[in-house]
């Protein structure tokens, strides 16, 4: 299995009107992906990739092609934050709404905790915190992992 984040740079600078919230889920997203790349072999990955986009190259995939777009004032936009997962047999999964990815990330940093000795864990913003607490992600309430 291999996973792409592709975010935008601009935003994750903080330098499109995107906003403070965005850009700081963005860096939750890429503190994540980092985690989950340092431990993909727990997980069970080939390869983890982060494709930090650029204006000049719209979305364009670093190793996994596949790329989301969406329709805005008439015109077919590439979304430039998106996860692909490619199973071992060859099928995508792709994630565009910044929460699943932010979740689907922040499951496999639970999931790797469970397995290594090491902290794990991940400071996430405000936002990202209340999205993967909404998330629960399968976990006793009780113990919820300190993201």
């Amino acid at each position: 299995m291999r996973l792409e984040l592709r975010v935008c740079q601009h935003c994750l600078d903080g330098d499109h009107e995107a906003g403070e919230q965005k850009s700081a889920l963005l860096q939750d997203m890429v503190a994540c992906a980092e985690r989950v790349k340092e431990h993909k072999d727990v997980l069970d990955l080939e390869a983890v990739h982060i494709r930090k986009v650029r204006d000049d190259e719209k979305g364009k995939p670093a190793a996994l092609p596949v790329v989301a777009a969406t329709i805005q004032n008439d015109q077919v936009v590439l979304n430039d934050t998106q996860l692909v997962a490619e199973g071992q047999d060859g099928t995508m999964l792709l994630y565009a709404n910044p929460d699943d990815i932010l979740t689907v990330l922040a499951g496999n940093v639970d999931e790797i905790s469970k397995v290594v000795p090491e902290d794990v864990t991940v400071e996430l913003s405000d936002p990202g915190a209340q999205i993967v607490s909404e998330a629960n992600l399968g976990a006793d309430p009780e113990k919820q992992p300190d993201y």
